[in-house]
C-alpha cells in the first residue's frame, strides 16, 4: 500500500492493501477504495463511494457519494479477464454515477478525459473513450464500445446505443435514443434521435468565425440535399472545402465506424 502520509482518509473508509493514494487525496466516510486503485494527487471522494478493478483517476477529480467506479462490466461475455479504467483530470463525478471497466473483447480499457461533468446517475459502459469537457446531465448512459469526442453535452435520460461514435462539440438532447453515428457539432433531438441541425449556439459560445458557420451551415446543406449516398456527397464536400470544420465533419463520415450515420432530416 502507498499512503501518502499527506493524504486525509477518515477511519470508516476502507483502503485496501496495495492501494496508491498521492498527497492532498480525501477519502470521506465509508468510502471503499480496492488494492489495484490509484488516486492521483487532490483526488476527493465525498462519502460512500466505491472505486474499485484497475482504476486511476487523475487530479483533482471529486466523487460524489454512492457513486460506483471500476466495478465489472456489464457484459454477460465478460469472465474476469484483466481489464482497467482510467479517469482524467479535474472531473466532476456526481451522485449515484457508474464507470466500468473494460473487456478483452472492447480492447480491456474504459477511458474518460479532463473536465468532465457526469451528473446525477450517469452511466459510462465498458470500454468506452470519452474525451474532454463532456457533460453527461442526469441518468445518461453510454452503452460499451462509445466513442464520444470533446465537448459533447448529453442530455438528461438519453441513451447512447453501443459502439456508437459522437462527433466533437455535438449537442444531444434530452431523453432521446441516438441509435448511429452523431456529426461533429451536430443537434440531435427527438425519442428517436433525429440529426436536426448544427449546435450553433455552441459554435457561437466558442468563438468559432462567423465564416466558419456559415460554411457548416452550407455543407450541412450539401449533406442533407445533395446527390447520391450519403458518404458519397460527403466525399464530393472533401474535395470542395477549405474550412477546417467542414473538414472535421467530413473525415468523421468517411471514417471506418461500426453503425451507420443520423442523417439529415
Amino acid at each position: 500500500m502507498a499512503l501518502h502520509d499527506q493524504a486525509d482518509i477518515h477511519p470508516s473508509a476502507i483502503v485496501e492493501q496495495g492501494a496508491s493514494v498521492a498527497a492532498g487525496c480525501r477519502i470521506g466516510p465509508f468510502c471503499t477504495v480496492g488494492a489495484d486503485v490509484h488516486l492521483h494527487e487532490n483526488v476527493e471522494l465525498k462519502s460512500h463511494v466505491v472505486v474499485s478493478g484497475d482504476t486511476e483517476i487523475g487530479e483533482d477529480t471529486i466523487i460524489f457519494p454512492f457513486a460506483v467506479i471500476g466495478e465489472i462490466p456489464q457484459d454477460l461475455k465478460f469472465r474476469g479477464e484483466k481489464s482497467r479504467l482510467m479517469i482524467g483530470k479535474r472531473n466532476r463525478i456526481r451522485e449515484g454515477a457508474t464507470l466500468n471497466l473494460g473487456t478483452e473483447g472492447g480492447g480491456g480499457i474504459t477511458r474518460v478525459g479532463d473536465d468532465c461533468l457526469f451528473m446525477t446517475g450517469a452511466h459510462v459502459g465498458h470500454d468506452a473513450t470519452v474525451g474532454n469537457h463532456v457533460v453527461m446531465a442526469n441518468q445518461s448512459a453510454l452503452g460499451g464500445h462509445c466513442i464520444i469526442d470533446d465537448d459533447v453535452i448529453i442530455g438528461g435520460l438519453s441513451g447512447i446505443h453501443q459502439h456508437v461514435r459522437v462527433g466533437r462539440g455535438a449537442i444531444i438532447g434530452a431523453v432521446t435514443m441516438v441509435t448511429n453515428d452523431v456529426i461533429p457539432f451536430g443537434l440531435v433531438q427527438g425519442p428517436r434521435g433525429q440529426l436536426d441541425g448544427l449546435n450553433l449556439i455552441g459554435l457561437k459560445r466558442r468563438g468559432v468565425a462567423r465564416s466558419d458557420i456559415t460554411a457548416m451551415r452550407a455543407a450541412y446543406q450539401a449533406l442533407a440535399q445533395g446527390e447520391g449516398a450519403f458518404q458519397e456527397r460527403a466525399g464530393r464536400l472533401a474535395k470542395e472545402t477549405d474550412s477546417a470544420y467542414v473538414r472535421e465533419i467530413v473525415d468523421f463520415i468517411l471514417a471506418a465506424t461500426d453503425r451507420s450515420f443520423l442523417t439529415p432530416n
